[in-house]
């Protein structure tokens, strides 16, 4: 939240984007420093997308100022002592522009895909509060020694490269108790309003009023309280629509989100004009939006999605430099 009488910090902006082949994602990189995005990040759903870690290190050889991070890593996936050699390595080949994203994971298959059980929510962030710790813990140069839920760690360590930094870290999703975590320990805080995952394993329901917000935001303001830097406020935006009639493409939208979702779960009109997580109207209205969120919730990063046509009129947009 914006204090009265002070100006609005700087937003950042991040661009989520995934390989589609060599060329298309060398050019992809390039625009994406061209473009001015603070964050280059890629998913990491194996099976359906690109390994992140490969990406973002071809990529590190295109660029020179763009950070490079997953958004996010499942670390239900992943032992720390793994995660902690590919986040050193890439920092290590892109000059420490490292960016470490996390989050517990919900896509049941890529469990049930190599034998193990789909874990329930807090399982699963339990995992994922015991990987993100023991892997910054080696990443910081310390000798780790852990008994986790379903790894273990015996005077494991990550000898380079000798010239070590705290990579930063950025905490995505929208459970309460994982919010309160990253609060407390992370650089980046991005909700993303995304509720329980849907019959078909990908998709979620969506919680997008104002009200469900506040309560995200409050959590991790709570936890965040006695920081000297309390982490950066963000959100994944799903929908990007430059439009002159933005009342028409919110009516279009709320139609589109009705097909397939739990009717308790679709979201009102009113809840798709005020929420972050969708950036509708003309540059002028979406100027207003990204004030408005800055305001209420204290929002100052955006992670947006191709294609970068769009994007560049939400990024130039008045007030958003």
């Amino acid at each position: 939240m914006t204090d009265a009488g002070t100006e609005p910090a700087p937003l950042i902006f991040a661009l989520q984007a995934q390989p589609e082949s060599g060329p298309e994602w060398s050019e992809m990189a390039r625009a994406a420093e061209a473009a001015g995005f603070h964050d280059l990040v890629v998913a990491d759903h194996p099976g359906t997308t690109a390994a992140p870690f490969v990406a973002l290190a071809a990529a590190a050889g295109l660029t020179r100022h763009v950070r490079l991070g997953t958004a996010v890593a499942n670390l239900g996936r992943w032992h720390p002592y793994d995660l902690a050699c590919e986040v050193a390595t890439l920092d290590l080949v892109s000059g420490t522009r490292a960016l470490l994203g996390i989050g517990a994971g919900h896509t049941p298959a890529e469990w049930l895909m190599v034998g193990r059980p789909y874990p329930d929510p807090s399982a699963r962030v339990t995992r994922m509060i015991e990987v993100a710790e023991t892997c910054l813990s080696l990443l910081s140069g310390e000798r780790v020694t852990f008994e986790g839920s379903d790894f273990r760690l015996e005077e494991a360590s990550v000898d380079w490269p000798p010239e070590r930094r705290r990579v930063p870290l950025l905490v995505g999703g929208n459970n309460r108790r994982l919010l309160r975590w990253a609060g407390a320990n992370a650089d980046v805080v991005e909700v993303t309003g995304l509720g329980r995952t849907l019959a078909d394993g990908h998709h979620h329901a969506v919680r997008w009023s104002p009200e469900q917000l506040d309560a995200s935001v409050e959590g991790v303001r709570e936890a965040a309280r006695g920081r000297v830097h309390p982490p950066i406020l963000g959100t994944l935006v799903h929908v990007v629509e430059v439009t002159e009639d933005r009342e028409s493409a919110l009516e279009i939208l709320h139609r589109r989100l009705a097909v397939g979702m739990p009717p308790e779960s679709v979201p009102t009109l009113e809840d798709l004009g005020s929420c972050p997580y969708v950036l509708i109207g003309s540059r002028a209205e979406m100027a207003e939006q990204l004030a408005g969120h800055q305001r209420r919730w204290g929002f100052r990063r955006y992670t947006l999605r191709p294609p970068l046509a769009p994007l560049r009129s939400v990024m130039g947009a008045p007030g958003a430099d």
